[in-house]
């Protein structure tokens, strides 16, 4: 029997509004910030029209690369909360897909903004086999302390040590699919942010995600025992703001781009594969097809590298040893720069950056479960 199973940060999922932008000049949307706007009461009534507009055309971007990952059950990142999700199941995915996902979970996290993370599922798979909800667990609670990972690095960032560990949370899921127990780790890890104490946002936000990895791994090992985790079905899906690696985008459309892959020497991901903890089923794909999202700051600093993950316990990647997962890019803004030969056809309305399904791709792959 098998399982579609796929991952995707849906990029603010809200139903709410916000007016921040009005005092903070970083949170203005760029199209409000043409306009001269006398009042806050102004600012919000011109937001709150710009939103709706805006929302709707992502909206429907975002459904059909969801669509197209035809996924039995599907981990999301950045969701406001159970009623957004529910609207746009509804009004928006329902429509495309039919039966659609009738079983949503989430729970309040620690992110500040109030994104966090989800999951959706049927109530069976694509082939019958019933998927049955047995449990959800959220560990947002869980302190550096509790866990034994705040660390000197730690304390530099201002980090306490009663502090929480997850910026959003892990969300366990327990499901069973036709009787077979399958447990899924939903994660969204620290983002990069800005230069900070001399370093690049990635290198100073570094050790936030490395606890937070060491403490999923911590919570993976503690549920199945360590001499036992290999044996269990598990996975971890979600969007780690990592990578191990990247593609380098030189040159311009004129005189035609570079590609150019690099390695890098540290990442978080490195918690779970270094050892083969887990298995990242991406890197099964070729070195320059692996990406999930298009980073740049402007045409010196242009990347292309995976956020968006499927981590395989050792008995699920042994036993689904020739899957290979599928990428959806046709939701991507204009604006991505592909490596020649992996040009996609966008779906209708894509814009030059908005509107968009989201920045990052979403990632399904078939599994047996067995």
């Amino acid at each position: 029997m098998s399982l579609r199973l796929a991952t995707f940060n849906v990029e603010n999922l809200m139903n709410r509004f916000d007016y921040s932008g009005y005092r903070n000049q970083l949170n203005e949307d760029r199209a409000l910030a043409l306009f001269e706007i006398r009042s806050e009461a102004e600012y919000r009534l011109l937001e709150q029209a710009r939103a709706i507009a805006h929302a709707d055309d992502m909206r429907q971007l975002t459904a059909l690369a969801i669509a197209e990952t035809r996924a039995d059950i599907i981990c999301l990142q950045e969701v406001d909360n159970i009623e957004a999700l529910k609207a746009f199941e509804y009004g928006y995915l329902f429509k495309m897909v039919g039966q659609g996902y009738q079983h949503k979970y989430t729970t309040s996290g620690n992110d500040s903004r109030g994104i966090d993370v989800a999951v959706m599922m049927r109530a069976e798979t694509a082939h019958g086999q019933p998927i049955e909800f047995v449990r959800m667990t959220s560990h947002a609670h869980v302190t550096f302390e509790q866990f034994g990972l705040h660390t000197p690095e730690l304390a530099a960032l201002g980090q306490e040590p009663f502090e929480r560990i997850f910026r959003r949370d892990c969300l366990e899921i327990d499901v069973k699919i036709g009787g077979k127990p399958l447990t899924i780790y939903s994660v969204h890890f620290k983002s990069m942010g800005s230069p900070r104490n001399g370093l690049n946002g990635r290198d100073a936000t570094m050790p936030i995600r490395i606890a937070e990895a060491k403490a999923v791994r911590r919570i993976i090992e503690d549920r199945f025992g360590k001499d036992h985790v290999g044996e269990r079905r598990w996975v971890i899906c979600g969007d780690m703001n990592d990578y191990r690696e990247r593609v380098v985008i030189g040159g311009d459309a004129y005189q035609g781009y570079s590609f150019t892959p690099v390695q890098e020497t540290t990442s978080c991901l490195d918690v779970f594969l270094a050892d083969g903890f887990a298995e990242n089923v991406v890197e099964r794909r070729p070195e320059m097809e692996r990406w999930t999202l298009y980073h740049t700051r402007g045409p010196l600093e242009r990347h292309l590298c995976q956020l968006d993950y499927i981590l395989l316990s050792p008995a699920l990647a042994k036993a689904n040893g020739q899957a290979v997962p599928d990428i959806v890019r046709r939701g991507q803004p204009w604006r991505t720069i592909f490596p020649p030969g992996q040009e996609v056809e966008r779906y209708p309305r894509a814009g030059w950056d908005r509107p968009k399904a989201s920045d990052h791709c979403p990632v399904a792959v078939t599994l047996d479960i067995t």
